[in-house]
């Protein structure tokens, strides 16, 4: 779960995290102030009232140096202004859906074991994983990642806006080092101190976390059964997931109906059908008695009904954009069908062979993309925004979409 909620970019998949431990050792060189050396010592206490060895505090601590860099990321304003269609449409991408499928029947009967011990659909979880981490690579990627350690040093010393929470993570990160679960240089994550296939926080890899491999340690990384087991176990603990019931659903409001949403709190599906509702795909609602809310995200937009697994799902990152696209992601992965409705301004999501023809095209106008792979991380938007700016496109967004493709279409 990340602290952030910006998007992880999508990066190219690892089989193994060969290299991990060269990633954790890539943080920062800056040297060991003696503001920070005091602070250190002060901490100490703390530390050990909680539980940490004085062995453990003092060889993690010791060798730490505070990550600087993070503060910048704190204070770092969004680059990039998305509309809602273009955010869903980037997490929902068809690297990430084709991905997903295969990652589905790779991984059939760990999801299975994980759905029946938790009742957490799968689908949900492939979207999550699929969402915060790109199925696993981004835990291999050094230009993603950081050791979180030295991270969270930084943040408990010098950030004062939430410190108190800088602190409680940076405690629960060294007992977790404390307990043998981890040792600092393999303990690789977000600025924020985000880890693993699923980017658990500390407190969640303390709290929630879950030897599902029974190998005897609780690990969000290597192979994703612990990080998959212990997110179903957040969403089920936490979010309050109901076991057989779905997030919700797509529906076509019957006409003049959008002040349905407006004042109307929950309702059951029986009574969202009287009212005139109907299943945007035609089916007809299951489980009548579950109740949900009528949401229109954007005016003009498609309408869902969203019952209590929207907000389970919700509770990983307090985000509406992030959950739409999560359920909507696991649902593609399942086989269902784009939105049926386009939000206005909107375009389809671009194939995975169009991506990769945008990303070449800017490479052959001089705008780097950092591969041509079918995946609009950052490098690429970047690329797409510097495009867009050089030949007067408005709005100049780094949404690399089909707009795009068809003016790197035209000749200079």
């Amino acid at each position: 779960m990340r602290f952030e909620t910006s998007a992880v970019p999508a990066i190219s998949r690892r089989t193994c995290l060969i290299g991990l431990a060269a990633v954790a050792l890539a943080a920062p060189a800056q040297a060991r102030s003696a503001g920070f050396e005091r602070w250190v010592a002060a901490f100490r206490p703390r530390a050990l009232a909680r539980g940490i060895s004085e062995a453990t505090y003092d060889r993690v601590m010791s060798a730490v140096t505070p990550d600087t860099s993070v503060y910048a990321a704190v204070r770092a304003q969004p680059e990039f202004t998305e509309l809602m269609w273009q955010y869903i449409n980037r997490r929902c991408s068809d690297w990430r859906v084709i991905t997903g499928k295969e990652r589905a029947k790779e991984y059939a009967p760990l999801l299975g074991r994980i759905e029946a011990n938790y009742g957490v659909d799968r689908y949900i979880l492939l979207g999550l994983w699929g969402m915060e981490s790109s199925y696993g690579d981004v835990i291999v990627n050094r230009k993603y990642m950081r050791p979180v350690i030295p991270a969270l040093a930084a943040l408990a010393y010098g950030e004062p806006r939430r410190r108190r929470y800088w602190e409680a993570e940076l405690l629960n990160a060294l007992t977790i080092v404390d307990r043998g679960w981890a040792q600092p240089n393999t303990m690789i994550g977000s600025w924020a101190g985000a880890m693993g296939h699923t980017q658990w926080m500390p407190e969640v890899w303390l709290h929630m976390g879950v030897d599902f491999d029974r190998d005897g340690r609780i690990n969000p990384f290597g192979k994703p059964d612990d990080a998959l087991a212990g997110t179903a176990h957040y969403l089920a603990v936490r979010g309050r997931y109901r076991r057989g019931e779905i997030w919700g659903c797509e529906v076509m409001l019957p006409e003049g109906g959008e002040h349905l949403a407006n004042g109307r709190g929950w309702r059951t599906y029986a009574q969202w059908h009287a009212s005139g509702l109907r299943r945007a795909d035609g089916a007809a609602f299951a489980r009548l008695d579950d109740r949900t809310r009528l949401w229109v995200p954007v005016a003009g937009g498609p309408a869902f009904l969203i019952g209590q697994n929207f907000y389970a799902v919700r509770s990983y990152n307090p985000s509406m954009s992030y959950t739409l696209a999560l359920c909507h992601l696991g649902d593609l992965i399942r086989g269902g069908p784009p939105f049926h409705r386009q939000f206005p301004g909107g375009e389809r999501v671009p194939t995975l062979a169009e991506v990769k023809e945008i990303q070449r095209r800017l490479n052959e106008r001089g705008f780097k993309t950092d591969g041509v792979d079918g995946r609009t991380g950052s490098d690429t938007l970047r690329a797409v925004l510097a495009f867009e700016k050089k030949v007067g496109m408005t709005p100049a967004d780094g949404y690399a979409g089909l707009k795009v493709l068809a003016r790197l279409r035209q000749p200079d």
